[in-house]
């Protein structure tokens, strides 16, 4: 038995008749709170460079997969599925989205790739192909993302689809992530002192700018071959 088949078996024991009561009484909905505490810690354990902190954290993420799972096997969504069910369906998603390694002779050829750069090209491309009933460049985005990650997401893809050009500097000139990073602490506190919710200031504008994209989506211009860029 592998490392990976006891943690598996160790989830699923814990939630049997006879584990654990607190494991057996949860639903995806009351984990969900801890999915996104421990993928927050992991994020912190990685930005701290520390070895033994980013081996815990990925347990604990890991363990949330296994978790969520273990209960869909018990058939908490209906038709039920397991890991490996999971597992199978993610090879399958990266190997779709990865042609220039995996695909046909002249999928190899076609998607060749020699930088990030150019597999990032293509793989929106190929995300779409998974996910034909997309109408808009920005479905599938998580509204839930913190608002700068939501910015970031939108921006690019106003971007891929021309809203906003992608060689234009930005109308403040930042030479840095420490110089980025003391301007918005200092955008923060301005509107703190003003009494203003800059999170919610930031959806707005994002908000305002995902209107704008899809008035571009309905006009003349528009070519529906980019949707998922």
């Amino acid at each position: 038995m592998t490392n990976l088949d006891e943690l598996i078996e160790t989830a699923n024991k814990l939630r049997a008749p006879g584990g654990c009561p607190w494991d057996a009484e949860q639903t995806h909905q009351s984990l969900t709170k801890y999915l996104i505490e421990e993928s927050y810690e992991l994020v912190e354990a990685i930005e701290s460079g520390n070895r033994e902190q980013i081996l815990e954290e990925l347990g604990d993420v890991l363990y949330q997969v296994i978790f969520h799972s273990d209960l869909a096997q018990s058939g908490s969504l209906g038709e039920s599925f397991n890991i490996q069910d999971v597992a199978a369906l993610s090879t399958k998603k990266m190997k779709g989205r990865h042609p220039h390694v995996f695909g046909t002779p002249e999928e190899l050829e076609r998607y060749k790739a020699n930088s990030g750069e150019q597999v990032m090209q293509n793989w929106d491309a190929h995300k779409q192909r998974e996910k034909p009933e997309r109408e808009s460049v920005l479905d599938g985005i998580p509204k839930a993302l913190p608002s700068l990650m939501l910015a970031d997401k939108v921006i690019g893809k106003a971007q891929s689809l021309g809203v906003l050009g992608t060689e234009e500097p930005g109308s403040i000139e930042i030479a840095d992530e420490d110089q980025l990073g003391a301007l918005l602490l200092a955008l923060v506190l301005a509107a703190k002192s003003k009494g203003l919710d800059a999170e919610r200031a930031l959806r707005e504008s994002v908000r305002e700018l995902e209107v704008e994209i899809r008035q571009f989506e309905l006009s003349d211009d528009f070519d529906a071959g980019v949707i998922g860029r």
